[in-house]
């Protein structure tokens, strides 16, 4: 399964927001700067997390974005099936949408199976221990481009 941007800088975004929010609300366009993503996409994407719970905004001057939940409440998982609002990643449901098989099949059990361990794995992870993971930060490699959340 390939992830989708939506995913993939909807987390980046709510990490940044985590990381910076400590001295007031977070500008989406620090928030662009700083992940190298267009602040329109950002928009769409704080559009979508604000309905989903995830952020709360602040109008003004100094106005910006917050975390609605403690990033040790916010499940990677959780979060990737409120961004991904397709179909389940392997492809049919019990809607017979997709395939006329859906009841007789003898691979869909297998391929519901590795869906749920997937998203369990990523529910294993919160945004509170991607903070806290400097492990995966390349440290003192001169060549290293300094890293991006």
């Amino acid at each position: 399964m390939k992830f989708t941007t939506r995913s993939r800088y909807a987390t980046r975004m709510l990490l940044d927001i985590a990381m910076n929010e400590e001295d007031g609300p977070v500008s989406i366009k620090d928030v662009a700067m700083r992940q190298e993503i267009s602040i329109k996409y950002l928009e769409k994407l704080m559009r979508d997390l604000k309905k989903e719970g995830y952020l709360t905004s602040t109008l003004g001057a100094k106005g910006g974005y917050h975390l609605a939940r403690n990033p040790s409440r916010i499940r990677l998982g959780e979060l990737v099936q409120a961004l991904e609002k397709t179909e389940p990643c392997y492809g049919c449901d019990e809607n017979h949408s997709c395939c006329p098989r859906v009841h007789v099949c003898l691979t869909r059990t297998m391929w519901e199976e590795a869906s749920k361990a997937m998203y369990q794995k990523l529910n294993q992870f919160s945004l509170a221990d991607l903070i806290r993971d400097t492990s995966l930060c390349p440290k003192n490699q001169p060549d290293s481009v300094p890293p991006r959340v």
